[in-house]
């Protein structure tokens, strides 16, 4: 019986080693590898391949060209060749703390790596992501804090004719508390979707670390699609896995900004909120910027705060709508109110750069007071996630 017993278990113990090997394919590649002086190594096995890079925002930029104009995209370096076809890179340099995005390209084919699961979409790319904590990009990671919630719910939009979906963050205890919170809606880029911030911005990462660390008012943050043809994110709606895309229509031509209070109503009535302007705020990168200006100064008694992250400014000359009409008569109205905060930033390499320096000067000339935050670099993640640790923990100060 005992050998019976024991041949049972080296039966069992095998086969589990063999499914072992069958699954890992051997020794594993660990990529990426960051060290202790914040250098990061890259690897990936494929002793096939004639020439192996990497992609990311870890190294210099590089112009590339668009349908819609010239932006600054990652670099690409090589990897070298080592022991049994693994390709490796290590950066020259030790990485400043951030949250970086990768992948590889073997022989022109772009990859994921195989070795790193964590991967977030943007827009229609997909790319590797690890973090080097420190300073800002601490606020980017999952502390001991406590935690907020983020839902996914739907409400219905009459004026747009259909069912859409909005991602909710709640702050921690906001279940027990029985607590009333000033509500903040952050809203995405063109392309992007409801599930933007949350990904590619770090929204629950950040609120829950500056609440916890007492640099922000405990908030629920509503962040919509702002892509008036859509219901949802692609591959959340009933039309399926449809490819994801920057050209779709009804996006700034006045239907989101026509449509946005009813989402401000649906919050009202289905969250404990402060259901006043002192205790809104609206904020929003690029499009959601665009968004957020004309939003904002379309309905001047409901919101106090006003963020505006490398927003797109005025309309294209073909647009017409009745959102775009009397811009500064609606903008004199806004500012007249004295909201308690207007705050713009962008950085010095943003293609939308000029459009806000004249912006801030047309604000200047008519004396409307706001708050001007300057990066460096372009129209990317890492900016929107540095004004979103900044303009957060300035809203709702009694």
């Amino acid at each position: 019986m005992r050998k019976i017993l024991f041949f049972s278990v080296l039966m069992l113990v095998c086969t589990v080693a063999f499914a072992q090997q069958a699954l890992w394919g051997g020794a594993p590649v660990i990529s990426p590898e960051i060290h202790d002086n914040n250098t990061v190594t890259f690897r990936l096995k494929a002793p096939k391949a004639v020439k192996v890079q990497v992609t990311g925002d870890f190294l210099p930029t590089q112009k590339i060209k668009t349908p819609f104009g010239e932006f600054d995209g990652p670099g690409v370096v090589d990897l070298k060749e080592g022991k049994e076809g693994v390709w490796e890179f290590t950066t020259p340099e030790p990485l400043k703390p951030e949250l970086y995005s990768y992948s590889f390209i073997v022989d022109d084919l772009k990859i994921m790596d195989p070795s790193n699961v964590y991967m977030i979409r943007d827009v229609a790319s997909v790319t590797n992501v690890f973090i080097i904590g420190g300073e800002r990009a601490d606020l980017y990671k999952v502390n001991d804090v406590p935690h907020g919630t983020v839902s996914r719910i739907w409400y219905n939009s009459p004026t747009l004719g259909m069912n859409r979906r909005m991602t909710v963050y709640t702050p921690a205890g906001y279940e027990t508390s029985g607590k009333r919170y000033p509500v903040f809606y952050l809203l995405h880029g063109m392309g992007g979707d409801e599930e933007a911030w949350i990904a590619l911005g770090r929204t629950s990462q950040i609120l829950d670390n500056l609440i916890a660390q007492g640099k922000a008012e405990p908030m629920i943050v509503v962040m919509t699609n702002g892509n008036a043809s859509q219901e949802a994110a692609p591959g959340e709606t009933h039309y399926g896995m449809v490819p994801p895309s920057m050209n779709l229509p009804k996006t700034m031509e006045g239907s989101f900004e026509t449509a946005f209070p009813e989402v401000v109503k649906f919050i009202d009535k289905t969250y404990r909120t402060k259901a006043n302007k002192q205790n809104r705020a609206i904020a929003g990168l690029s499009m959601g910027g665009y968004h957020s200006l004309h939003i904002s100064k379309q309905y001047p008694d409901m919101f106090n705060y006003v963020g505006l992250f490398s927003a797109a400014i005025m309309p294209d000359k073909k647009v017409q709508s009745p959102i775009y009409d009397d811009f500064d008569q609606k903008l004199k109205i806004q500012f007249s109110k004295k909201p308690a905060l207007y705050w713009i930033g962008i950085g010095t390499a943003d293609f939308l750069y000029q459009s806000n320096t004249d912006f801030r000067k047309m604000l200047d000339e008519k004396g409307y007071k706001y708050t001007y935050y300057e990066t460096g670099e372009g129209h990317i993640w890492k900016n929107w996630r540095i004004y979103l640790t900044e303009f957060a923990p300035q809203l709702f100060k009694k």
